[in-house]
């Protein structure tokens, strides 16, 4: 098969998989007119229409679908060969992908891979900040990190920080005027700082456990956001209660800025895991970095 070709089906893999020629020429380092340029010519090269495109999206033609099915695993298989061979070479190189929450690669990530990366200056590490449980695969990642509770059971899971603990939170001013909840029925009646996240949809549900007894609470407020840094802010300025990680708000409640409530009910939960799939062969890149994250507490 000519060059020509391989590079042409590379540049069709990436724009069916990202269903987007932005995306796709970002990761190729190309420029959209010349990657559109180089699917057009493929398509007229097989004689066949292999992506729709639209103003709004591009997606694979049943012919498109076909190729991608057939050529992308055989690709894949290629350049996990090729990576593999980096076990070959003294010095650990090539990049990693991670997909992360925004609390993970804060708390726990960020931390680690401040004194991992100087020694290894040949390792890469991209950093994915996303609150919604992504596919890992589907994404291309190399791994995910999550809470224990949310890790795929099919998954190699590595633990990489210490049980966590939640913390209902609110502003001294806040409790001015209004008495303190002593059981999370009480919340019913107090302004909440509500939390909605990407993969429920929904306004997430505050949990609670005491003696193995569970409650889950439905809470009101004025307010709806979906980063726990605005919903800080919002509990710092007494717009209500926040629900939020308990290393998050130990120096505000240690100062003074933050009252905490409930504490009795919320017990600690398995922390954060790098998860990857089972039958990803590791470079030794990606076991130096998991060896880092680790947790040995």
């Amino acid at each position: 098969m000519p060059r020509e070709s391989l590079n042409d089906l590379v540049a069709f893999l990436a724009v069916a998989r990202e269903q987007s020629f932005t995306r796709a020429a970002a990761q190729l380092g190309v420029s959209q007119s010349a990657l559109s340029h180089t699917i057009s010519l493929l398509e007229v090269r097989l004689g066949l229409r292999l992506l729709t495109r639209t103003t709004r999206s591009v997606a694979p033609t049943e012919a498109g679908e076909r190729l991608l099915r057939t050529a992308g695993p055989a690709f894949d298989r290629i350049n996990a060969e090729l990576a593999a061979l980096s076990v070959l070479r003294e010095t650990p190189s090539g990049t990693i992908r991670i997909n992360a929450s925004e609390h993970a690669a804060d708390a726990v990530l960020w931390p680690a891979l401040e004194k991992f990366l100087p020694r290894y200056p040949d390792i890469n590490v991209e950093i994915a900040v996303e609150d919604a449980l992504t596919d890992i695969v589907a994404g291309r990642y190399d791994a995910g990190v999550r809470i224990g509770e949310q890790v795929a059971k099919d998954m190699v899971a590595v633990r990489i920080g210490p049980d966590m603990r939640m913390a209902v939170v609110g502003a001294p001013g806040y409790f001015s005027t209004r008495k303190r909840p002593k059981v999370p029925q009480d919340l019913t009646t107090h302004a909440c700082i509500n939390l909605r996240l990407p993969t429920l949809g929904g306004l997430y549900v505050w949990e609670f456990e005491k003696a193995r007894r569970e409650l889950k609470v439905r809470v009101e407020g004025q307010i709806v956001l979906n980063a726990a840094a605005l919903m800080m802010k919002a509990a710092l300025s007494g717009f209500g209660l926040a629900y939020l990680p308990e290393d998050r708000v130990r120096a505000p409640i240690a100062d003074g800025r933050l009252v905490r409530v409930l504490a009795d009910w919320c017990p600690p939960f398995p922390g954060y895991h790098l998860y990857y799939p089972s039958r990803r062969q590791p470079t030794p890149a990606f076991r130096l970095l998991v060896e880092a994250l680790r947790f040995r507490g």
